[in-house]
This record gives structure tokens, C-alpha cells and sequence, in this order.
């Protein structure tokens, strides 16, 4: 695999600094029940990484001690920790809203009977990848059956009252586009994507979010192989848009890996690209404050602010 980091650390990306944290985005580890082309994390099934269960106890402390709101879980596939549905249940009852980065074919694995009606039961957000409303398109993204098990999925889910006016129980799709080009603008994807689960699945959802392909791991290192490295960079770049920047993930929210260390976001983390000051783990959140630090940037931070903007909750 083609390590993209040594053509991404030279960047003329603005300087930007944290605002109050809010959100605590964990990976619990890069185990996963699919291998998705786009995945910048490179989970499988075969990959063993898992957060250990001192780290697991901490993080209800950490929310507590920073106040914070939104404990933002995924993987790999989150629900294949074996303490989820424990760390689900502990933020619940503090009050904090959770969200799981959900594939939709991981409610059918073996060990995971009951997944749907937990995350029901404890109106867990549900954000779930689906970057397309066809078969074609997602089986060639995702793996071949995966479409019919994630629509099978999304029933399942709206059968518990996910996506349904006034349930409580809030159901977001996540659009990938499938190569190096910027999705389409949101609002108008999410009405095709509405039209065309309604009229052939009866399936309902709340949002839909639109998000550039990172050019790093998997997808970056396909990039390098079909030589398309530097015109999707420059598609990103040349698409720059200023106004983005005051909205950006980064700025609200840290990121954890499974040991426990700090980062500015996912894809930083994947980059291995460390928090610029010394609060780097966990457990330094318990009494550190973090708010007006300097985030560390390179130049795939420009797939945050291209066109209409992305971020872990859609366009900006």
C-alpha cells in the first residue's frame, strides 16, 4: 500500500485553532465485518486492534470531567467491541448523546442478535454508510451482498421507529462518491436518495451527509496506483472554499484511537499526525483543557473545505 502522508505534510492550509470541545469521538478498534475501497481507517475483518478495557472505563470520566455532550463511537466496526453495549449504557445514563458510525450489515452478525433494539431502547444516533441507492454502485464500493443487507438493515431499523417523525430515534445516511470527484451537492442528493428508498423500499431516514473521499490509506493509496493522486488534490484545492473553515469537525472535537491517544480528527489519527501540545492521551483530559490550541494540519485538510465543506455530520 502507497503511504500518502509524505505528499500531504507540505501544505499552505490556513492555520486554525480548537473552539470548546464538545464531542468525543472514540474508535474502539479497526475490526470490522466489511473492507470498504473508500475506508481511510483500512478496517477488516482480520485487522485485531481493540481499545482495552481501562481505557473503555475512562471514558465516562473523561466526559464528565470536560463537560462534554456527544460521545461520537466507531471503528472498524464499533459494535464488534465486546463492551459497547456497556460503554453505550454508562453515557446514557450521564446524559450524553451518543452516536454510532453504523455499516447496517453488522445488525446481522453473528453475537450481535438484539443490536437494533439496544440502540433503540437507549436512542442511541444511528449515522449509517450507504453511498448509494443502488445495488450496482454500492456492492462495487462496499462488497457484493452488501446492498441488500444494509436495505435490510434500514428496514429493521424503521420497523424500531428510526427515521420516523417523532420517534426520538434519529437514522443518518453518509454518501461516499466512488472516486476521485467531490460529491454533489447535498440537499438535492438527499432528495434522490428520499425519492428512490421511498418508491422502492419503503425505507425512511432524517439526513443524508455528503462527504469527500479522504486521500489517504486505501483510497489515497489508489489514488497513487491509477496516478490520480495529484489531480484529485488539486480538485481539492482548486474547490477551496474559506467559509468552511469556521465549522470544521476539528474544531469542536477530539479524536481517540483505540489507545487511548489524542488526535485533531479521524483522518488525523489514521495519518498518525498527534495533537500539536502536550494533552496527547485520554487520560490527560481528565484535567486539561484544550479549548484555543493550535490543530495540526496538512494538505488532506483540504477535502474538508472543498466545495459545499465536509464534515462527520455532512456538507458545512
Amino acid at each position: 500500500m502507497h503511504d500518502t502522508l509524505a505528499l500531504l505534510e507540505l501544505t499552505n492550509f490556513p492555520a486554525i485553532a480548537r473552539k470548546p470541545l464538545d464531542t468525543l469521538q472514540v474508535n474502539l478498534g479497526y475490526k470490522c465485518n466489511q473492507r470498504c475501497l473508500h475506508c481511510h481507517v483500512n478496517a477488516g475483518p482480520t485487522r485485531t486492534e481493540m481499545m482495552s478495557a481501562d481505557l473503555i472505563a475512562l471514558i465516562p470520566e473523561v466526559l464528565a470531567a470536560r463537560n462534554i455532550k456527544t460521545l461520537d463511537l466507531t471503528g472498524g466496526a464499533p459494535e464488534l467491541h465486546e463492551q459497547f453495549r456497556e460503554l453505550v449504557s454508562a453515557a446514557v445514563k450521564q446524559g450524553v448523546k451518543l452516536i454510532d458510525r453504523c455499516n447496517l450489515t453488522i445488525l446481522f452478525e453473528p453475537n450481535q442478535e438484539g443490536l437494533a433494539e439496544f440502540l433503540a431502547e437507549n436512542k442511541v444516533e444511528i449515522v449509517a454508510s450507504l453511498p448509494c441507492y443502488s445495488l450496482k454502485n454500492v456492492d462495487a464500493q462496499r462488497g457484493e451482498g452488501v446492498f441488500d443487507k444494509s436495505i435490510a438493515g434500514l428496514k429493521l431499523l424503521n420497523s424500531l421507529g428510526y427515521g420516523m417523525p417523532d420517534s426520538g430515534l434519529v437514522l443518518n445516511l453518509v454518501y461516499n462518491p466512488q472516486g476521485a470527484s467531490l460529491p454533489p451537492n447535498q440537499q438535492a442528493l438527499e432528495a434522490d436518495y428520499r425519492r428512490e428508498l421511498r418508491a422502492h423500499f419503503g425505507i425512511e431516514f432524517n439526513n443524508l451527509f455528503a462527504l469527500a473521499n479522504m486521500p489517504i490509506k486505501r483510497f489515497g493509496s489508489t489514488l497513487v496506483s491509477k496516478g490520480e493522486f495529484k489531480p484529485y488534490m488539486d480538485l481539492l484545492k482548486n474547490n477551496f472554499s474559506e467559509e468552511n473553515l469556521a465549522s470544521l469537525m476539528c474544531r469542536n472535537l477530539v479524536s481517540v484511537d483505540w489507545q487511548g491517544n489524542l488526535y485533531d480528527c479521524d483522518f488525523n489519527q489514521q495519518l498518525n499526525i498527534p495533537v500539536t501540545n502536550t494533552t496527547r492521551h485520554l487520560r490527560d483530559l481528565l484535567h486539561d483543557d484544550i479549548e484555543n490550541q493550535e490543530i495540526a494540519i496538512a494538505d488532506h485538510c483540504f477535502a474538508c473545505t472543498a466545495g459545499q465543506g465536509s464534515s462527520c455530520g455532512g456538507a458545512l
